[in-house]
């Protein structure tokens, strides 16, 4: 059997500009897969060229064996997909917008009606069908949008960033559903910058950044790979770098300290990946305080997906996502001042 989704050195430019350099990852049958990675890092033209909406500059891409760039009509048969920003008509009821969704997917008359009866049941909107969408919160809105992508039965469903600005009850029945398709056999890609979201849910994951794929496997694999306990420690809120550098010297030597990182983004905060001891965060008090260096906070947890993604780049996802967005900011700036 062929993989669900399988992308080979996918790339595709605008102009000079690479939003994806070389991406390449398989997805399994009844699998949900997580694309990981801030914003701009290129998750969402990738699944744009797999769902045939962007057309990709070289690569691979298959769903379940047909080629996308081949035979892109025969691959959006086997594809259900549901963009970031919901696109509904405020104008038209839950139930209205399906059929019409229906009659877009050319599902017969008989057959489309049993399907947006079934999707309202399973989504939980019996309720809330004869209402127009306009009146609809964010979660319902959400839900309406997975059963227009799920109406003619796609053997892949890929959904960006699925969660995006939902409150945790929503999202959880949003991440609760998601899961059942995986059980009835339907394969789940979904992209997303919430750590917690990958981990839930994803049975294999593909970290990108700037558009390429830095990590890839499942999330323990990855989390194991790692190392160790993580510990991040501030010497004081705003710590010159000079003592930064002081403090990593002497870190470096106690025995048990594995690396040790300084996170220039978060005011030269250092993240040390250590062996579990008992007497860990003690001992690195009472040396740096030896030191002259006391502690203005220090926390220990176990590997995380952001760890996976610091170690590969040097910095937590959150700062790649304040970075990216400084740079949009920079270029609207730029924008405005030459009107």
């Amino acid at each position: 059997m062929p993989p669900a989704v399988l992308i080979e050195n996918l790339e595709k430019r605008y102009g000079d500009v690479y939003a994806v350099k070389d991406i390449s990852f398989k997805v399994e049958p009844a699998e949900i897969f997580g694309l990981l990675g801030p914003n701009g890092a290129g998750k969402t033209t990738t699944i744009r060229c797999l769902c045939t909406l962007s057309n990709p500059d070289g690569g691979k891409i298959e769903v379940g064996g047909v080629s996308v760039i081949e035979k892109p009509r025969a691959a959006r048969r086997r594809l259900g997909y549901v963009a970031q920003e919901v696109a509904l008509d405020k104008m038209l009821t839950g139930r209205e917008l399906l059929q019409l969704q229906a009659a877009l997917y050319h599902l017969p008359s008989a057959f489309g009606k049993e399907r947006v009866k079934k999707m309202i049941e399973v989504l939980g909107l019996q309720d809330y069908a004869e209402k127009k969408t306009g009146t609809y919160s964010g979660g319902l809105r959400k839900r309406l949008d997975l059963a227009a992508g799920l109406l003619h039965q796609p053997d892949v469903l890929v959904l960006d960033e699925p969660t995006v600005g939902l409150d945790i009850e929503s999202r959880v029945v949003v991440w609760n559903f998601l899961r059942q398709l995986r059980e009835a056999g339907t394969t789940v890609v979904i992209t997303s910058h919430y750590l917690e979201e990958i981990d839930a849910l994803a049975d294999n994951v593909a970290i990108i950044d700037k558009g390429v794929v830095i990590a890839a496997g499942t999330p323990s694999q990855l989390k194991d790979k790692v190392g160790g306990d993580r510990i991040t420690l501030r010497l004081r809120e705003f710590s010159p770098i000079e003592e930064a550098q002081k403090a990593k010297g002497m870190l470096q030597a106690l025995p048990f300290v594995q690396e040790v990182i300084i996170n220039i983004a978060q005011g030269n905060s250092l993240n040390l990946v250590v062996k579990s001891q008992s007497n860990g965060l003690i001992t690195i008090q009472e040396s740096l305080n030896a030191a002259g260096l006391p502690i203005f906070s220090i926390a220990q947890s176990r590997p995380s997906l952001d760890d996976v993604y610091l170690a590969a780049t040097g910095q937590t996802l959150l700062d790649a996502e304040l970075a990216a967005a400084g740079m949009r900011d920079l270029k609207a700036e730029k924008k405005k001042s030459m009107r």
